[in-house]
């Protein structure tokens, strides 16, 4: 980092589990970082415990109700903002750098007013990128988003191995999550506790329910094309159960270029909050001593449908990617809220995607409004139970 200043990090969701492993990154490097604003969901507690911690001039809350016990707790120095206008007017605000580390599309106007803002993104909610698509990228000048999520960050960093011209294809890995192995007759009957009993990570809810369909890395595969602009074709996903190596980038005269470390989120933060220089501190480091092994697999895309069906919205473009994450997130949250079984998540991703009739217009409000369409429609299939089973939706729609 060139300036001896230190940068002013706004850390959105900094109460969830990207928010609290930034938050322990910098105060590592306190000469490095100043933190100026923080945003919450429910826990206001830990947030007044963040701002005191911190000295954070400004917070935002989700909710209107939560804000006069947050500006008792700290004070008539502290600006406490409310709602989603809240939270994207603190993204926009006078800051060096934005985490987004918000669940799901609602971070989408919060990566604009960053964008806007001039800031660096450091962007853990891939959703906004997803949503947005090249609303996103043509608001943001080259480098000004830098990914935290472990498989972009790596790609980023093999990538500077060569020149852009000399990239073939690109390894996004997946762990397999915590069904890797099972057969789909084996997944009828998983609950909620089984899909977020992850084996190498410990993320949110949200997240873990989507490393076990697969629909994670499917957002993944989007971000990647968006990100780095490269062609489908050129992405390509293997299952590692190990998470040790997290992309790699294969070139033209044959050489590959991989990105290990352990399954540590502290680390792509780290390298995000201070990109494109690296921070002396290493949190997690591999054991080279010991005996272990590296195992590569590819994915059963039979099993795991919500892979083939994001990468397919992602070829249609437009709306689509919006389409394809709203339906996922009422499908996952009806998962977690146990009205709809483990299997019922891809057919009601894939029946709203069949129903989707696309628009040539592809503005913000053109996306917003198929991303409300699908969320109302995927409701209607959840409340109904009207959603086939996945199977037999993908034969239908290929036969």
């Amino acid at each position: 980092m060139s300036s001896d200043a230190p940068r002013r990090v706004v850390v959105l969701g900094a109460t969830g589990s990207i928010g609290q492993q930034a938050l322990e990154v910098m105060a590592v490097h306190p000469d490095r970082f100043q933190v100026t604003g923080l945003s919450c969901g429910g826990n206001i507690g830990l947030l007044v415990e963040q701002a005191r911690a911190t000295g954070a001039p400004r917070v935002a809350v989700a909710e209107a109700a939560q804000a006069p016990a947050v500006r008792e707790a700290l004070g008539p120095g502290v600006d406490v903002l409310t709602g989603l206008p809240g939270v994207v007017e603190l993204a926009g605000g006078e800051a060096d750098v934005v985490l987004n580390g918000l669940v799901g599309s609602r971070g989408l106007g919060p990566t604009l007013a960053a964008l806007e803002s001039g800031a660096t993104l450091a962007l853990a909610n891939k959703e906004s990128l997803i949503v947005g698509g090249s609303i996103v990228t043509d608001a943001a000048a080259p480098g000004q988003i830098v990914p935290v999520d472990s498989e972009h960050s790596a790609l980023a960093q093999c990538l500077r191995a060569g020149a852009a011209r000399e990239v073939a294809r690109v390894v996004v890995t997946a762990s397999g999550g915590p069904f890797r192995g099972r057969t789909r007759l084996e997944l009828a009957g998983v609950t909620a506790a089984d899909a977020l009993a992850h084996p190498t990570w410990a993320m949110g809810a949200v997240i873990t329910i989507n490393s076990a369909t697969l629909a994670n890395k499917g957002l993944e595969v989007i971000e990647a094309h968006l990100l780095f602009g490269l062609a489908y074709e050129a992405i390509e996903v293997v299952v590692h159960p190990q998470s040790i190596v997290h992309g790699m980038v294969e070139f033209c005269d044959g050489a590959t270029v991989a990105k290990l470390s352990p399954p540590d989120m502290r680390l792509p933060l780290q390298l995000a909050l201070g990109w494109p220089e690296r921070l002396s501190w290493a949190p997690a480091r591999i054991d080279w001593t010991r005996a272990q092994a590296l195992e590569f697999e590819p994915v059963d895309h039979a099993t795991f449908p919500l892979l083939s069906l994001a990468i397919e919205a992602g070829r249609g473009g437009g709306a689509l990617p919006a389409v394809y994450n709203a339906a996922n997130e009422e499908a996952v949250a009806a998962f977690l809220a146990g009205t709809v079984d483990f299997l019922g998540i891809p057919a009601v991703v894939e029946a709203t995607l069949e129903r989707y009739e696309p628009s040539d217009q592809v503005d913000l409000a053109a996306v917003l409004a198929a991303e409300e369409w699908a969320r109302r429609h995927a409701r209607a299939l959840l409340r109904g139970r009207t959603a086939a089973p996945a199977g037999r939706a993908r034969a239908t729609r290929h036969s």
